[in-house]
């Protein structure tokens, strides 16, 4: 049974840059520009998708925005320009001075202004498009979604705060992934519209939970979010006696003279090292630090669906996504908890399996799957359409 607003996960039927048949839908197709980080276009996501260089469970359309497309809409992507090193120099240094990248957004116009609404993975994208339709002082709906913003805005200045607030207020749906950012952007901006959206991974080709059993005793850690306490980490598996750890990481390498023999660091290059480093995992470990924006949820989805048993810091509002029958949360910063909690999954081998299993299940059912995160999205978008149509007045001008 679902629950109210949850979504099974389907198989993928994505379309990029056109609406795909799928479902039927008694409203006209929405058009949907989906403005995303400079080096995120839809056609070079699709190449390194196919040769196994995009890294983690990824969708063949940028973070399966294109599954819009059998939902009822028409779904574009932006392009990044050739800009050449000094463009590059003008574009980061602006971004540097802002916060956000003014220049790609400003690259994108003509395909924003022929939408009827924009779509945003982060803060970076959604104060640059607020910007421009700001000038305009017209132009589509806007979904700002916010990851990182609210981690940081104690320490923004106060001109910079006042740019931010001026921005959002453009914004016609401010969406978070963490209900603990939600918090904060509710009390921050009483008067938006805030929606904490889970965040979801492709649940297609579920690894059995089983699996984990055929091996030896081995910890795998992944992931390069600024928030993953590595440090922890170490400190609570370099006494692990007979356990072998794999940290697949950009960002670990600062820490390995913490670690012993048995604690290998070094990124993941592809997907079968990937999928490889989960095929022969005991557990999987999510360490973190104090964060608002679910930090490591996508390294908790991919070795849950793996069929992996998970182990992760409680922070960033992750008690959303899992509960402890599906994930241990263990506190964070607290090596003993952490190497203990290690110790009872490899001891109680079964009892840790028939966790995994449920959080797959989780998963499966919503609403933290891929195909509910982009629904709400499209539910949002009709919502916005609708009621601009019924504005006394209102003039389609794309």
């Amino acid at each position: 049974m679902l629950l109210s607003g949850e979504t099974k996960c389907t198989a993928p039927g994505a379309a990029v840059d056109g609406h795909a048949n799928g479902e039927a839908h008694n409203d006209p197709p929405i058009s949907v520009f989906a403005h995303l980080a400079y080096d995120k276009d839809a056609d070079g996501w699709r190449e390194a998708w196919a040769n196994g260089t995009l890294v983690g469970r990824n969708d063949i359309t940028p973070y399966g925005y294109g599954r819009a497309g059998s939902m009822g809409c028409r779904v574009r992507f932006s392009r990044s320009r050739n800009e050449g090193m000094l463009g590059r120099l003008m574009r980061l240094g602006a971004r540097v001075i802002l916060g956000f990248d003014m220049a790609h957004a400003v690259s994108q116009r003509d395909a924003i202004f022929r939408s009827d609404v924009v779509w945003t993975h982060t803060e970076s994208q959604f104060l640059a498009v607020s910007a421009l339709l700001m000038v305009r002082g017209s132009g589509p709906k806007l979904i700002g979604q916010s990851v990182w913003l609210f981690d940081r805005w104690p320490r923004f200045g106060p001109i910079r705060r006042a740019l931010y607030r001026f921005l959002i207020r453009r914004v016609d749906v401010l969406t978070t992934l963490s209900t603990a950012n939600a918090e904060i952007a509710r009390k921050l901006f009483p008067d938006k519209r805030i929606e904490m959206l889970h965040f979801g991974i492709g649940c297609e080709d579920l690894g059995k939970p089983a699996q984990a059993t055929e091996s030896g005793a081995s910890v795998v850690a992944v992931g390069n979010d600024r928030h993953r306490d590595w440090k922890t980490l170490i400190a609570a598996v370099n006494d692990l006696k007979g356990v072998e750890v794999d940290i697949l990481s950009h960002t670990a390498g600062r820490h390995r003279g913490l670690a012993r023999s048995h604690v290998r660091m070094g990124p993941a290059k592809t997907n079968d090292q990937l999928r490889a480093a989960y095929g022969h995992a005991s557990v999987a470990v999510v360490p973190l630090t104090e964060n608002a924006h679910a930090s490591g949820i996508t390294a908790i989805l991919e070795a849950v669906l793996a069929g992996v048993p998970v182990i992760a810091s409680d922070a960033g509002g992750l008690r959303s996504y899992f509960t402890d029958n599906e994930v241990i949360f263990v506190p964070v910063g607290d090596a003993g908890a952490l190497s203990a909690a290690i110790a009872h999954v490899l001891a109680q081998r079964e009892t840790s399996l028939a966790m995994t299993a449920r959080a797959q299940a989780r998963v499966v059912e919503g609403p933290a799957n891929l195909d509910a995160y982009i629904r709400r999205h499209v539910e949002i978008s009709r919502e916005l359409v609708r009621a601009e149509t019924r504005q006394p007045g209102a003039v389609q001008e794309r």
